[in-house]
């Protein structure tokens, strides 16, 4: 329970605002930009494939009105674009475009910017500019997400273990292969349920209305939601015709295999694996993947079970899963690896990425399952070893029996005690009989074994938190591209400085935009806002740049009043550096104020 509060503690504290898989690319009109005419739509580029939503635009005018618009959809067809046509007449001013989307994996990402016609204007009050996140709505859906993953490892794993490993009372198994079925149904209605929500940024009530569930199951989350509620059905089929037995045919075990592949198919198909690059060998990856974590996970958690519910378990069913720990381990690193570099694309990722650090602490938390996994093996060779001496006398007494019995006949070859002395134990110091020791320590290894894999199941806990975090992450591909595309050619953004002022009992502020912001011509747009935050006018402002390093300066931006904001298109920076930019204000005949501020001007 402790474990359980500590986790949902950490989801609810980590969820916020959906983290972005879809990066935005580009804009048209773009971010900031002055037009001479109102354009006819509006269009975004992604990094990858999004799905629309009824709301993925709200357009605002400079009175904070929204403008009526036409339905979001694919500008020329194309998956990764989202447009929308806007009227003819928008007049001029400063317009604010708010978007919602829902990234190829399953992912709602949001966002705004600002473009202007003719010339900006000063918006006089904020502008809600995106959905509200609902965190209540988010940290319900992440935890259902982490509890499908828990109950699909559980479910898989534990019926891998029966199956594979063939415990000797696998009825001891039928408690734990139930809770991860019935978890995992009850998750994945869970999902489909807030799917809706989720997608919209809303709250709760937005679930239960009657067409939220009709268009979640048209996108593709949806679809994989449902295909996992059809499998689920299938595999409760399954389970219950197979009930009582204790040895499976191969048709049951490529039955149930093809039903775990199929499970493995919900997440790939509807996560990281389904956009991007090499899709077809990433969802290959991410089934392999999630398999080998469910049957090493989930088959820790049924051999703890077995440990602690049947005493008389031999060491053949804990050396079965051994071996098979070892191959979902290898097929886990494979499979890892390529999934690391497919997600990074590059080593600066790695600790450059919100991604990348994730995966390290991921990486480091595998490592220390792998080095409790290694004494979960040590364990169970010890195990294996004491169960073979308990043996040994058995055969060589029953070597001695066979002789005598043959040579009182006439009839025996006398190799008996001879065979069973050679394989006998050289700890046995000759009693005859170290069954006893040997117990003992058998019981020892066994309780070993069960502290090993219990610290097993705990660090494994942690991993699937880490995974469930990570799988919420902008992969660091993503974000390099998103970080290259925003700053093309190395061309930095417009500068833009706010410049507080106070002269006499009055105050306000300058926000002043350097367009580009770089070595030559840049335009100038500087806008006066009053102590409330609104629109401000004042007979005279001034602007000079100086660059004391160079002896260059002031030069005078000789800007004029443009009716609303002060600006030039004439201002020459003729040489990169710190310059000192000198605002003066003046808001009345005998009121002024002078402000400086360090300005960065680059090549």
């Amino acid at each position: 329970m402790l474990l359980g509060s500590l986790l949902v503690l950490l989801l609810l504290g980590t969820a916020g605002t959906a983290s972005a898989h879809a990066a935005l690319e580009s804009t048209d009109p773009a971010d900031g930009s002055v037009l001479k005419s109102a354009p006819r739509s509006l269009t975004l580029t992604f990094s990858e494939s999004v799905a629309l939503l009824d709301d993925s635009f709200r357009v605002y005018d400079p009175d904070n009105r929204r403008v009526r618009t036409s339905s979001a959809h694919h500008a020329k067809d194309a998956g990764d674009t989202a447009s929308v046509t806007l009227p003819a007449k928008l007049g001029t001013g400063t317009f604010t475009v708010a978007w919602r989307v829902v990234s190829a994996d399953s992912h709602p990402v949001s966002g705004a910017f600002t473009f202007s016609i003719g010339k900006p204007s000063a918006t006089t009050t904020p502008i809600s500019t995106a959905p509200n996140e609902e965190p209540l709505t988010a940290s319900l859906y992440d935890i259902a997400r982490y509890f499908a993953y828990i109950a699909a490892a559980l479910l898989i794993g534990t019926a891998t273990f029966a199956a594979l490993c063939r415990p000797p009372n696998p009825s001891v198994l039928n408690k734990p292969i139930l809770t991860g079925w019935w978890t995992l149904l009850a998750a994945t209605l869970a999902l489909l349920l807030l799917r809706a929500p989720y997608e919209a940024g809303t709250g709760l009530a937005t679930a239960f209305e009657p067409s939220a569930i009709p268009k979640t199951l048209t996108t593709r989350p949806g679809l994989a939601l449902a295909a996992r509620l059809l499998l689920l059905t299938a595999t409760a089929a399954f389970l219950l015709r197979l009930r009582g037995r204790e040895r499976f045919g191969r048709v049951a075990l490529g039955t149930g295999a093809a039903l775990a592949v199929g499970l493995a198919l919900t997440w790939a198909s509807a996560e990281h694996a389904s956009a991007g690059i090499q899709v077809p060998v990433a969802m290959t990856s991410a089934v392999l993947h999630l398999l080998a974590m469910a049957v090493w996970l989930g088959g820790l958690t049924a051999l703890l079970t077995v440990l602690y519910r049947s005493p008389s378990l031999d060491a053949a069913p804990v050396a079965r899963f051994s071996r098979l720990a070892f191959a979902s381990v290898t097929v886990l690193v494979v499979t890892g690896v390529y999934q690391s570099w497919r997600g990074l694309g590059s080593w600066n990722a790695l600790t450059g990425t919100s991604y990348g650090r994730i995966l390290l602490v991921k990486l480091g938390a595998v490592a220390v399952l792998l080095v409790v996994a290694g004494w979960s093996r040590r364990w169970t060779g010890r195990m294996v070893g004491a169960e073979v001496r308990l043996q040994v006398p058995e055969l060589v007494r029953a070597g001695v029996d066979g002789a005598t019995t043959s040579t009182s006949t006439g009839t025996g070859t006398g190799t008996g005690a001879g065979e069973g002395e050679s394989v006998a134990d050289p700890g046995d110091n000759g009693s005859g009989d170290g069954s006893s020791d040997d117990g003992g320590s058998q019981d020892r290894y066994r309780r070993g074994l069960r502290r090993s894999v219990l610290c097993e199941v705990a660090v494994s806990v942690v991993v699937l938190v880490i995974t469930t975090l990570l799988t919420n992450t902008l992969p660091g591909r993503a974000a390099a591209d998103a970080q290259q595309t925003a700053t093309p050619a190395g061309i930095p953004a417009a500068s833009v400085t706010t410049v507080p002022f106070h002269v006499g009992n009055a105050g306000g502020k300058v926000q002043i935009t350097l367009d580009p912001g770089r070595v030559g011509l840049n335009s100038v747009e500087a806008v006066v806002y009053g102590p409330d935050g609104g629109f401000a006018t004042v007979p005279e402002l001034r602007l000079s740049f100086t660059l004391a390093a160079q002896k260059i300066g002031p030069l005078d931006a000789n800007i004029k009043d443009e009716g609303g904001y002060w600006g030039t298109n004439s201002l020459n920076l003729p040489i990169a550096g710190t310059w000192t930019m000198k605002v003066t204000v003046r808001t009345s005949d005998v009121d002024q104020v002078s402000v400086s501020r360090q300005v960065r001007i680059v090549r």
